[in-house]
């Protein structure tokens, strides 16, 4: 192709790059991926934010929660921030995606300082505090089957780029904390 990631970005006036932010259900991924990208848009970034809840309205639909199905859900959202990040774009992921094994493929299909492992810590009583869903009170009622952090398991990162510490932090001091990590 004569138009590459290199021409769009150039195009952009931007390096493309994908940030992938990881955690708990409620840990406050979201919230802190839309400031990201408020912040950026400000700036006059191109970004688009690919959000775990929005994208299980539509391109996910067919998928559940079980095992297979979110290594499925983030084999797909992953592929979407590959072409994302190729059309020169800034890729903002917001999802659990709770396995390293699968964290760690959406890394390998990125060239090397396109990816950010952005962790968004927080200890699962505080979630369950928060839980603005009421879904952690499901799984625990047996309601909800295969609930990350409940019945079904979260592998934190062992190396993310960022580590931010959501019950330390307000939304805009992690948002600081990844440009500053951006910005090196």
């Amino acid at each position: 192709m004569d138009v590459d990631k290199k021409a769009r970005a150039k195009l952009k006036l931007q390096q493309p790059l994908c940030l992938w932010l990881t955690g708990l259900p409620a840990a406050g991924k979201s919230t802190i991926a839309n400031t990201l990208e408020k912040r950026m848009y400000v700036s006059g970034r191109h970004t688009y934010l690919l959000d775990g809840d929005e994208i299980r309205l539509g391109l996910n639909r067919d998928l559940g929660f079980s095992e297979a199905d979110r290594i499925e859900d983030i084999r797909r959202v992953s592929e979407v921030a590959r072409l994302l990040v190729d059309a020169g774009l800034i890729a903002i992921v917001s999802f659990i995606s709770p396995y390293r094994a699968q964290r760690d493929h959406a890394r390998s299909l990125f060239e090397r300082g396109e990816f950010f492992e952005i962790f968004v810590d927080i200890s699962l009583t505080e979630c369950e505090r928060r839980d603005p869903k009421g879904l952690y009170a499901k799984a625990r009622r047996g309601e909800l089957k295969d609930f990350t952090g409940v019945d079904s398991p979260y592998e934190p990162p062992l190396a993310p780029e960022v580590h931010l510490q959501t019950m330390l932090q307000t939304p805009e001091e992690c948002v600081d904390c990844i440009c500053r990590t951006l910005i090196r």
